[in-house]
């Protein structure tokens, strides 16, 4: 899957991951390859990208949109 997380004036993190965490209004979870197209608004908390042999990319949002859609995810943040 390819990841980009960004607000309007910096790119927190673009690449591969295998997986990514966040939390929504129903509570945490995870979105990995193959996930059905998905669009959420995000809570407070940390959105977490995993990538095998690597160490994980972790950040505390305030809030955000992400859209899940033909194994790419976009996170657009509120900053």
């Amino acid at each position: 899957m390819q990841v980009k997380i960004y607000a309007p004036f910096q790119v927190y993190y673009y690449g591969a991951a295998d997986s990514l965490s966040a939390n929504n209004e129903t509570g945490p979870f995870d979105v990995l390859a193959g996930h059905k197209n998905f669009m959420s608004l995000l809570k407070t908390g940390n959105v977490t990208v995993r990538q095998k042999g690597k160490p994980d990319f972790s950040m505390e949002i305030e809030r955000g949109v992400l859209h899940v859609r033909s194994n790419k995810i976009s996170v657009f943040l509120d900053v």
